[in-house]
């Protein structure tokens, strides 16, 4: 393809008039915040929570959904912000019981952490499958809200996702070196008399919102990318901490706006 195709498609796409704006926007701030969550994971040697949660929220978007059509509640026909609310609300609640009962296992010390993970993605995953075949309505208007609807995000849509996200970088701004402490050194953080609990559970918070926007948003897969492979490279030079968040960022960042241009170029699709 001639050059000046592929910079009048990255002038479309820079467009404030673009059609698939929101849908930029939205990914890029994904592929920016999702991996400062990721690095997290990735201190914490819970790389595989990262494979297991999203597919676990994913479920959690099923059963929500599924549950008004058990009890007559809703009607098939229910509006577009109602449902993705709804999914929102079992995803997320979902994502932090599956990140709480984790921690709890952990505690306790029984059994071995990637077991435990390895049985919650493959009981998630069983569970969805089920439940999207028995449900005479899901393959209407559920297959986009469990892969992703990174191409029809509207404008309340993108906002919910900006506010959430938004929320994540504050917390983790204003209590980076709690979190840190107790995600690097949790021996030290208990002699400081930290209260690990606590900060645990505010960690394990915004890990949740993440996934449940990014699964929402790009679907369970793309959200496991986001999370972890920006993490992952980053983790093999970074010098220090600073170095580990901000290349982690700028990494998912770029490479979601950089796969969101090539797909636009090459008419590829832009998600799973």
């Amino acid at each position: 393809m001639e050059a000046v195709s592929w910079s009048g498609a990255l002038r479309q796409i820079l467009s404030p008039h673009f059609l698939l704006r929101n849908s930029v926007y939205t990914s890029v701030l994904l592929g920016l915040v999702c991996p400062l969550v990721g690095v997290f994971l990735v201190l914490r040697r819970l790389v595989f929570m990262g494979v297991a949660l999203p597919q676990i929220s994913s479920t959690g978007v099923v059963i929500a959904l599924s549950v008004p059509m058990w009890l007559g509640v809703l009607p098939p026909e229910h509006t577009e912000h109602a449902e993705h609310l709804l999914a929102f609300v079992g995803s997320m609640a979902f994502s932090l019981c599956a990140i709480l009962l984790l921690a709890f296992l952990e505690r306790r010390g029984r059994g071995l952490p990637e077991g435990r993970l390895g049985t919650g993605y493959v009981l998630a995953a069983a569970v969805s499958i089920l439940l999207f075949h028995l449900n005479r309505y899901a393959e209407v208007g559920w297959a986009g809200r469990l892969q992703g609807q990174i191409i029809a995000i509207d404008n309340a849509d993108m906002l919910l996702t900006l506010a959430a996200l938004a929320l994540v970088l504050t917390t983790l701004g204003l209590f980076h070196k709690e979190i840190l402490l107790i995600s690097f050194d949790r021996t030290l953080a208990v002699t400081l008399r930290k209260n690990v609990v606590f900060w645990d559970m505010l960690l394990y918070l915004l890990i949740g919102v993440t996934v449940s926007m990014a699964v929402l948003t790009v679907g369970p897969l793309t959200a496991f990318g986001f999370l972890l492979i920006p993490a992952l490279a980053v983790h093999l030079f970074a010098a220090n901490m600073r170095q580990f968040a901000l290349f982690a960022s700028l990494i998912g960042g770029g490479a979601s706006f950089l796969g969101f241009y090539l797909a636009y170029v090459w008419d590829w699709p832009v998600g799973p």
